[in-house]
């Protein structure tokens, strides 16, 4: 039996509280005073240097463990809504606001699908306000929160919106690797027309360029796509038309799968940089290796839930975007779940009224069929 918590109204309570990243403070007290009531003790801490605020709510003990995972804090709105972002409407059966596709509906469809008696097992929500951000000190943070205190779930789902033309249709059960890179090649400033008292860094840069850009990393497999390497950024410092730059720069973001490392993508990256322009250097920050939920009981958990509520045989991807999945699989198998992602980071955000309360059912089932 669920409690009396209309997933929508909760979705647009958190909606009206602008949590920009890094979230902290009133969105949480608003999901806090949903769970308290429902028996979950609620732990918060805050974590880095500007801090953002993490909760941890347990309810129960012993095994199984079941755990959600989510993030409250959003994307900069922007300019160009048709009304206030942080301002929750209903209009043609959706629900707009920032937050209302990734992922605020789905912490509220999940704390509305939660029966409010529990026979065994334990049950928790690790919720973020560091996702959008940097990722560094939210579900991080919250891991080592877990470990510290000798708490391990069995399984994970993670309510980020996977679902593509309609609900139910894509889960996401793993996801790609991804690094950043910033290549600078030194160069010595002079004018043009003397070259032969300058070094030019802008020729040796394009060198690299067409190496990298040449370059082949793997064909995928059968759950992943082929590693991608895209460029997002040349540059050299700016002056006259008569100067040659004293450096040029370029940025780059490898997403790659399981047949590669990221610290082995900046290695390669790093020799072909020194090989086309020596004394280059690369820069690199690996926001998460690639990672797959092998075929088990949580495949077959959300799966079956799907296909009772919606009919729908879910696809199982491994494409798009990371997910705090790519920390979580430390601890166990991580599954990402949730509501169709056409308006996610857009303008005039939302998610349809009907996709929140059968997301709901959804989640009700998988609960359910956790704890037979």
């Amino acid at each position: 039996m669920t409690h009396p918590i209309d997933p929508v109204e909760l979705a647009a309570a958190l909606i009206a509280v602008p949590s920009v990243t890094p979230a902290r403070g009133e969105v949480f007290d608003v999901l806090e005073a949903a769970l308290v009531p429902l028996g979950f003790a609620v732990h918060r801490f805050l974590a880095g240097d500007e801090p953002v605020e993490n909760l941890v709510a347990i309810r129960g003990t012993g095994a199984p463990h079941f755990g959600f995972a989510g993030h409250l804090d959003v994307v900069p709105p922007g300019g160009g809504w048709s009304g206030d972002p942080f301002v929750p409407r209903i209009e043609d059966g959706l629900l707009i606001g920032r937050g209302a596709n990734d992922m605020k509906s789905a912490i509220a469809a999940f704390v509305a699908a939660i029966p409010t008696r529990q026979e065994k097992g334990t049950l928790s929500l690790l919720i973020t306000g560091d996702e959008e951000g940097p990722a560094l000190h939210g579900t991080v943070a919250i891991i080592d929160w877990l470990e510290e205190r000798g708490i391990r779930p069995d399984f994970i789902l993670i309510g980020e919106p996977t679902s593509e033309n309609r609900l139910g249709d894509t889960i996401k059960i793993g996801r790609r690797g991804s690094v950043n890179m910033w290549i600078e090649v030194p160069g010595t400033q002079g004018h043009v027309a003397y070259p032969h008292k300058a070094d030019n860094p802008v020729p040796k840069l394009a060198r690299v360029v067409a190496a990298l850009d040449a370059l082949h990393l793997d064909d995928g497999n059968d759950a992943f796509p082929a590693s991608n390497l895209e460029f997002t950024d040349v540059a050299a410092p700016p002056g006259a038309p008569n100067v040659i730059p004293g450096g040029a720069s370029a940025r780059l973001n490898i997403r790659f799968n399981n047949l590669q490392r990221g610290t082995d993508l900046v290695a390669r990256v790093s020799e072909i940089a020194e090989h086309e322009a020596p004394g280059a250097t690369v820069r690199a920050l690996i926001s998460g290796e690639a990672f797959l939920t092998p075929p088990g009981l949580l495949y077959d958990l959300v799966v079956s839930a799907i296909r009772e509520e919606t009919r729908v045989e879910p696809q199982l991807s491994t494409g798009g975007g990371t997910s705090d999945g790519r920390f979580l699989i430390k601890l166990c198998p991580v599954v990402d779940f949730g509501l169709p992602n056409a308006t996610m980071h857009k303008l005039d955000e939302s998610a349809a009224l009907g996709d929140i309360r059968s997301l709901s059912r959804i989640y009700g089932r998988v609960i359910a069929k956790a704890f037979a």
